[in-house]
């Protein structure tokens, strides 16, 4: 029989509201699996049981009084650690703010408390959620839950391994080269970028950047649409915000065998390690069927790395050239490395990768009016070391930067488009392996309902079915 937190977030809050299970019983649920397992993976470092215990109690309540009751109402969540959280530690992975503690909470975290979700703590992620490898100087590095050895991708590494291992049934994240989706895939749970603007952020320091985005994550696409559903809004202090984003969340039933899809294993750009392209290969031969129509095409990302470069140096140079410049010697070495490169930049450097991040977009557009999906790998090798902080060559061939290992999930992010990484069974070396599926333009509504029935269906097909890590050898 499975522990309370084992359950859906969609199943639990159903019975939080049938007055079945209390908010106080499913946090004590979510404690004891934390307790339990958290210390071999050091996922959540942050906790704030008081006031979630409180908050709890309030939440059995109002149920109890027949109050109306939010969307999340007595769910524990977890909170990315670069998220501002009201009264609770907000390190960032820095050793600059390793006793700040903010005032207020930031939108994404207020809107996920106002729907009556109860904030368990803060997950970690690497300094600033620079490089897609959850190790920072504050709290160190979390495992892999299939390995605790090897990392969990990142930079939203604590809020997948959260997941993964049934300490929250919902976790936030954010992400700019595949934050959201690189430990999704490799934890083996469910991570969603939607489209800039989507959900609101009033902290990006280059507002009008679509770089940098703030999504769900979750362990199956039902339950992460649940929660996107709340994130998701419109607030004119982001200015890619727009009042329809909000609208129209319900997932609709599609039927798979009237889509026409896109593979491609590698972009047309993207360096992959040959055991990835052939699980890939392997687990497109087992589901192209289910789809009316199949082609292998890449989309045109001529100038991708060179774009991304660019503008990912620029958000570097907004949010950390000051410090730099007074105080270089309290930032990490991949902030300082993202800041260097951007100083190196001149303004043409600067308007070429604008200009070419637009071209992509544009074309990637065009592409799109021909298919209703994109699938390729989530990410370009299997799970690592965490004690290797970054892959530094593939197939034998050197990498111009230490986060062109990421080029499958950040040429996607140059077009703007949503994308879901869905676990897809296992790979070669046994640890979970994931695919992007990308939809149109703003098309969140759509993708969601379609990666529904795409998880289904690869449930019904034990070997890519979502693995599941075992955690009585972690307790152990």
């Amino acid at each position: 029989m499975s522990d309370l937190c084992d359950l859906s977030a969609i199943e639990l809050r159903r019975l939080i509201g049938a007055k079945r299970i209390s908010p106080v019983e499913l946090l004590a649920s979510c404690r004891a699996r934390i307790e339990r397992i958290n210390p071999a993976v050091n996922a959540i470092v942050t906790f704030a049981w008081e006031r979630a215990e409180g908050e709890a109690k309030a939440a059995e309540n109002a149920v109890m009084a027949g109050a109306p009751l939010g969307p999340l109402h007595g769910l524990p969540v977890g909170i990315k650690d670069l998220a501002l959280t009201a009264n609770v530690l907000t390190t960032r992975g820095s050793p600059q703010f390793s006793d700040f503690v903010p005032e207020a909470d930031e939108r994404q975290v207020a809107v996920v408390r106002q729907a009556g979700a109860i904030v368990v703590g803060k997950t970690n992620t690497p300094e600033w959620g620079a490089g897609a490898n959850t190790v920072n100087p504050v709290f160190g590095a979390t495992g892999n839950p299939f390995d605790p050895e090897k990392t969990c991708a990142g930079s939203s590494g604590g809020s997948a391994v959260a997941l993964a291992t049934g300490m929250v049934p919902l976790a936030t994240g954010s992400d700019m080269g595949g934050s959201l989706r690189n430990p999704a895939a490799y934890c083996g749970v469910v991570g969603f970028r939607p489209s800039p603007g989507t959900v609101p952020s009033e902290t990006r320091p280059i507002g009008w950047s679509p770089l940098s985005v703030n999504g769900a994550m979750a362990r199956d696409v039902p339950d992460l649409a649940l929660l996107h559903s709340v994130m998701a809004g419109y607030d004119a202090r982001d200015p890619l915000s727009f009042p329809a984003a909000g609208a129209g969340l319900e997932l609709p039933e599609v039927d798979l065998a009237g889509l026409k899809v896109a593979i491609s294993e590698d972009l047309g750009f993207a360096p992959v390690d040959r055991g990835i392209c052939a699980t890939f290969r392997s687990a497109v031969e087992r589901v192209q069927s289910v789809f009316g129509h199949v082609e292998e095409r890449h989309p045109d990302m001529e100038g991708a790395n060179e774009a991304f470069e660019g503008v990912r140096a620029l958000s570097f140079l907004a949010q950390h050239g000051e410090t730099h410049r007074t105080r270089k010697e309290v930032l990490g070495p991949n902030i300082v490395a993202n800041v260097e490169q951007g100083l190196k930049m001149s303004l043409a450097d600067a308007a070429l990768a604008l200009k070419l991040q637009t071209q992509i977009y544009r074309r990637f557009v065009d592409f799109m009016e021909d298919y209703d999906l994109l699938i390729c790998p989530a990410m370009a090798v299997p799970p690592f070391p965490h004690r290797q902080l970054f892959v530094e060559e593939i197939n034998g061939e050197r990498l111009r930067t230490y986060f062109h290992w990421l080029a499958l999930p950040y040429g996607l992010t140059l077009t703007a488009h949503p994308v879901v990484c869905l676990p897809c069974g296992r790979d070669s070396s046994g640890m979970p392996f994931g695919i992007q599926v990308c939809g149109r333009w703003h098309g969140e509504q759509r993708l969601l309902a379609i990666a529904a029935a795409l998880e289904r269906h690869l449930r019904s097909i034990p070997e890519l079915a979502r693995p599941v890590p075992d955690l009585a050898k972690l307790a152990a």
